[in-house]
């Protein structure tokens, strides 16, 4: 799913560059040679072939391709046994040793890619002004750009309302824990207020909803309204979901303020910068609907911890009753 795709995956940072913008050539793609002993090389290519990487004012498009040369599993498997048999044969032995297997194991795996051209992966980013665009929420993904990017001579930070604006907000939970850059428990507490604005509906007949409660983690799925207001009241957060914001479908990272998913108006145009204009904008008009929102709901998060307490609070009345420690997270 890329930037210019009917469907549309993406992630947002703020940037910080030099005057004359990155310099993509730093970190520029290059093919893996054949018969290298190289498994796996990435850098930037051009979004399109023979196109310059600024292509309007404040806005630089580019690829991360990465190539990587892995065995086959059941090939390497099966020839690991050829290389075990003709070990045993010429030396008599019964069986063959953990250090020897582990040595034909990696002739194997050499033979085997050096037969094998590379699976090409295609990442379609944009830096439009200060804001970077990765149309990927994968945090492998992610983490590889930001590092190439570095080469370019580009910083880049995970860009939400609670980074952007630093607010004091309690972002306490005994079930959810945050652990990767960016990620906050007020990303769970805006979403669950989101469902409650009249723009924004979860949907209703193909639904899906993934939520932390003390016990455990679940994933709803189909008509998931009943269950998932059930298991709100009981205090759970919401991590992600699927939901209509207006006539955009997409499904929502909580935590991470990621979009997934995101179904777009095709984009037909002479040339493939008119398409990424269109495409862009469509982008950021989602993106300022959510921020917009955020902004005017963002007094009430602190206090969308409450439900999780309820009840705890009808507990104290008969005793404490212990909980489970909070999930540690770990969201691609």
């Amino acid at each position: 799913m890329g930037l210019l795709s009917g469907t549309v995956s993406v992630t947002r940072f703020n940037v910080v560059m030099p005057a004359e913008g990155p310099d993509f050539e730093r970190a520029r793609f290059w093919a893996i040679d054949q018969g290298s002993d190289v498994r796996e090389r990435m850098g930037f290519i051009p979004f399109e072939i023979d196109a310059p990487w600024e292509v309007g004012s404040r806005r630089w498009v580019f690829r991360m391709r990465i190539d990587r040369i892995r065995p086959d599993a059941t090939a390497l498997k099966e020839r690991v046994k050829e290389l075990v048999k003709t070990e045993m044969e010429a030396t008599g032995a019964p069986f063959v040793g953990s250090k020897t297997r582990k040595k034909l194991r990696e002739l194997a795996e050499q033979e085997l890619c050096s037969h094998q051209p590379p699976r090409t992966k295609i990442i379609e980013c944009c830096i439009n002004d200060t804001v970077l665009y990765i149309a990927s929420t994968a945090k492998s993904y992610l983490g590889s750009v930001l590092t190439l990017l570095r080469q370019a001579g580009v910083e880049a930070d995970f860009k939400a309302p609670w980074l952007d604006e630093a607010p004091e907000a309690d972002e306490s939970s005994d079930i959810v824990l945050p652990k990767e850059p960016g990620q906050s428990v007020l990303g769970c507490r805006f979403l669950r207020a989101l469902f409650e604005e009249p723009e924004v509906m979860v949907e209703p007949e193909t639904g899906s909803v993934r939520l932390a409660t003390r016990e455990a983690k679940i994933t709803l799925t189909g008509a998931v309204l009943h269950d998932l207001f059930h298991h709100l009241e009981e205090g759970a957060e919401v991590l992600s979901a699927k939901i209509h914001v207006g006539a955009a479908l997409m499904r929502f990272d909580a935590l991470s303020y990621r979009i997934n998913g995101l179904k777009l108006e095709p984009v037909k145009n002479e040339h493939w910068t008119v398409d990424l204009d269109q495409r862009l904008e469509q982008i950021a008009a989602v993106w300022e609907v959510l921020d917009g929102k955020y902004a005017a709901l963002k007094d009430r998060l602190s206090g969308l911890s409450g439900p999780a307490a309820a009840p705890a609070a009808l507990e104290g009345a008969e005793g404490e009753t212990p909980h489970e420690p909070p999930f540690d997270l770990d969201e691609t």
